[in-house]
């Protein structure tokens, strides 16, 4: 999956303008319940003005405070002008990007801005991959790091009829023993299920309903 897949498009984005004032910034972002806005010259990106920075930048303005809400421009105080995404990117680098930052911008070849990707959008894509939006059975278990061990636990799951909502496995080194994580709709053969993954050499290590 690529960045462009969870970036919102400009025309659903909160954005400002560079001339606009660190009053009106502010105003947009408490309006919005948002930490950032990314702020444009027409359509071309001139980086990004965040709550953080408009507190940061305060302490060395050496203004009064309504001086500084009433005189200075958001374009001055922008960062993140050289640090944004194309969108072909893929989307799990991004965790890295934004764990410091609330958003980075999404620009084509020719700085001309197409929207955004957020953190919490991000976050929002694991916690789908993990399956925490829906209940269900978790379990989690290790596998030998065999070929043909994933295949085997799909066509355990087919046996029992299982729904999965999610897998995801860890551990991806030189070790011989894999960790998987797999959440499946809660039904009355877990038990069975479990059984049988532990007859075929899975060593199941926790089951929780969640």
């Amino acid at each position: 999956m690529f960045v462009k897949s969870v970036m919102i498009p400009k025309f659903k984005s909160y954005t400002i303008d560079h001339d606009k004032t660190i009053k009106e910034a502010l105003e947009k972002l408490e309006e919005h319940h948002i930490d950032g806005l990314p702020v444009l010259d027409g359509d071309s990106y001139v980086g990004i003005v965040t709550r953080y920075g408009i507190y940061e930048n305060f302490f060395t303005a050496e203004q009064t405070k309504e001086d500084y809400l009433q005189n200075t421009q958001v374009k001055e105080i922008v960062t993140h002008k050289e640090h944004y995404l194309s969108g072909d990117e893929i989307f799990e680098n991004t965790l890295l990007d934004l764990k410091d930052f609330p958003l980075l911008a999404v620009l084509d070849d020719n700085q001309k801005f197409l929207g955004v990707v957020t953190r919490y959008d991000v976050l929002a894509q694991f916690q789908s991959a993990f399956g925490m939006n829906k209940p269900g059975i978790r379990i989690a278990f290790t596998s030998s790091e065999t070929e043909g061990r994933l295949a085997r636990l799909a066509d355990i799951a087919q046996q029992f009829h299982e729904q999965i909502i999610s897998l995801v496995t860890f551990d991806e080194t030189d070790r011989l023993i894999r960790r998987i994580v797999m959440k499946i709709e809660k039904k009355n053969n877990v038990d069975k299920f479990i059984e049988k993954l532990e007859g075929s050499g899975f060593r199941v290590l926790d089951v929780k309903e969640s």
